[in-house]
C-alpha cells in the first residue's frame, strides 16, 4: 500500500490552516508529500463561502477525476474530499460525486491518516462529518507549513457567532470557540524558534476573540502578551468585526510596536437599511465614527476593507452613498465583490434581488475607485523609507499588505528572502510599489 500524498488547499488562510495540520499529520503517519500526478491519496481541501468558491472546488474534484480515469494519476489513487463543501452538502455529495472516494467535514481533519489507510483498505465510510461543528483549534496537532517559512497564520478561533443574513459559514463552521491565550502563546513561541518573522492572526471573526470564554480573555489583551514576547517580528491581525472593536482594542493597535499598523476590517456597506436588513450590528454613523478614532489613534495606519455590489434592496442611491464613502475615507486597501445568493441565508429568500449584470456593473465602478485612490496613495509614498520582508527575490510586502490577498513591493532581488529590510520607495502604480534597486519590469 502506497504511502505518497499531495494535498489541494482551497480558499482562505484558514482553510490553508486546516490544510497545513492534515499535511503534518499525514507526514507523521509516515506519508510522504509527492506531486499529485504521483500520489496514493489525493486530498482536496475545499471552500464553499460563495458561488465561486463552490464552482472552484468542484473543477478540482473533476479534473482529479479526469486524470485518474485518463491515467494521468495512478489508477487507484484515492481522492478525499475536505472541509467547508462536505461540511455544508455532506448529505448531496456522495450522490453527486460517487466518484470521490470519501467526503470529510471539518471536524474530523484530525482522523486523515486513520481515514486515509480505511480508503486504501477500502473499509472506508463515505461520508465522515458531524452534525455541528464545535473542534476547537489545539497547537497539540503535528502542522507542516505551506506558506514560506518566514511567516505562519495562527488561528486563534473557530466558528462565528453572527448571523449575518448573506452568509453561510455559522452552519458550515459552528459558532464561536476561542483558544486559551497560554495555548496560543505556546504555538507562537514554537513558529518564532523556528525563524518566523510574521505571525498572521485569523478566525471568522478575531474581534470576538475571548467573549465566549467569559474569563477576561480578549483580542487586546492577547496583543499585549504576544508582543512582550522577545524577539523581531511582525504580528498582523486579520478579519476584525466592526462591531466589536472598543477603545482597549484601539488602544493596543497603537501601543504595541510589534503589531503592525494595518487593520483588516470587512465593511460590507454603508447604507442604513442594508446594514440592518444584513445583520451587521453596526450602522453608517457607527462605521465612521470608528474609523475616524482608529485613524486618530494609530497615526499611519493602513486600513483594508472589502464590501459586498448588489445586496438585496440595494438602490442606485445606495451604491452612490457607498461610492461617496470610499471617496471620504480613502482606504489604502480595499476589494469588492458582487453579492452571491447562497442557499439556506435568509438574505437569498429577500426581496429586491439585484439582476447579475448590475452587481457586475456597479463592482467594477467601485474596483476602479479603488484602484485610483490606490495609485494616489502609492504617489504620496514616493521617497519614503519602509521596512519591509522579503517574500522572494526582488519581491516584499510591507507594514499595509497582508500575505496572499495584497499587493507586493518590487525591491532590488540581492535583498535576503525571509528578513526584514529598509527600502525607499521611487515609484508606484495602483497597488504595486516599487522600490531602488528593483528590477525593471519586461
Amino acid at each position: 500500500m502506497g504511502k505518497r500524498f499531495a494535498l489541494v488547499s482551497l480558499g482562505c488562510a484558514k482553510n490553508q490552516v486546516d490544510s497545513e495540520i492534515m499535511s503534518g499529520i499525514l507526514q507523521e503517519a509516515g506519508y510522504r508529500e509527492v506531486p499529485r500526478n504521483r500520489a496514493d491519496i489525493l486530498i482536496i481541501n475545499t471552500c464553499a463561502f460563495i458561488d465561486p468558491a463552490k464552482q472552484e472546488a468542484i473543477d478540482t474534484i473533476f479534473d482529479a477525476v479526469r486524470a485518474r480515469a485518463a491515467g494521468d494519476s495512478p489508477a487507484g489513487q484515492k481522492i478525499l474530499v475536505c472541509g467547508c463543501l462536505s461540511q455544508r452538502y455532506a448529505a448531496q455529495l456522495p450522490k453527486l460525486i460517487p466518484e470521490a472516494d470519501c467526503f470529510i467535514g471539518v471536524d474530523r481533519i484530525g482522523e486523515i491518516a486513520e481515514i486515509a489507510a480505511a480508503c486504501q483498505a477500502g473499509t472506508q465510510e463515505k461520508v465522515y462529518t458531524t452534525k455541528v461543528s464545535k473542534l476547537v483549534p489545539d497547537f497539540g496537532q503535528p502542522r507542516a507549513l505551506m506558506s514560506p517559512p518566514h511567516y505562519a497564520y495562527v488561528k486563534i478561533a473557530e466558528g462565528c457567532n453572527h448571523a449575518c443574513a448573506y452568509c453561510a459559514i455559522p452552519r458550515i463552521r459552528g459558532g464561536h470557540r476561542s483558544r486559551s491565550v497560554q495555548n496560543i502563546l505556546k504555538e507562537i513561541r514554537h513558529w518564532l524558534k523556528r525563524g518566523v518573522k510574521e505571525i498572521n492572526l485569523i478566525a471568522q471573526d478575531t474581534t470576538y476573540y475571548g467573549v465566549d470564554a467569559r474569563n477576561g480573555d480578549s483580542l487586546a489583551g492577547l496583543l499585549r502578551a504576544i508582543n512582550a514576547l522577545p524577539g523581531d517580528f511582525w504580528v498582523r491581525v486579520l478579519y476584525t468585526h466592526p462591531a466589536h472593536w472598543n477603545r482597549e482594542l484601539i488602544d493596543a493597535f497603537a501601543e504595541c510596536k510589534k503589531v503592525v499598523k494595518y487593520i483588516d476590517i470587512p465593511l460590507q456597506h454603508i447604507a442604513d437599511h442594508l446594514l440592518k436588513s444584513m445583520r451587521r450590528k453596526t450602522d453608517g454613523d457607527y462605521i465612521r465614527r470608528l474609523l475616524r478614532d482608529i485613524r486618530q489613534a494609530v497615526p499611519g495606519i493602513g486600513i483594508r476593507t472589502t464590501f459586498i455590489s448588489g445586496l438585496p434592496g440595494e438602490t442606485e442611491e445606495d451604491h452612490a452613498e457607498l461610492r461617496d464613502f470610499i471617496r471620504e475615507f480613502r482606504f489604502e486597501r480595499a476589494g469588492v465583490f458582487p453579492y452571491s445568493r447562497e442557499e439556506g441565508t435568509p438574505a437569498a429568500k429577500m426581496p429586491g434581488q439585484v439582476h447579475h449584470a448590475t452587481k457586475k456593473r456597479r463592482a467594477n465602478e467601485l474596483s476602479m475607485l479603488m484602484a485610483g485612490i490606490a495609485d494616489d496613495i502609492g504617489q504620496h509614498l514616493l521617497g519614503k523609507r519602509l521596512r519591509v520582508l522579503v517574500d522572494a527575490p526582488g519581491l516584499a510586502r510591507g507594514p499595509w499588505d497582508a500575505p496572499d490577498v495584497d499587493a507586493a513591493i518590487h525591491v532590488d532581488p540581492a535583498l535576503p528572502v525571509g528578513e526584514f529590510a529598509e527600502v525607499e520607495i521611487e515609484d508606484s502604480i495602483a497597488y504595486e510599489l516599487f522600490a531602488k534597486g528593483a528590477a525593471p519590469e519586461d
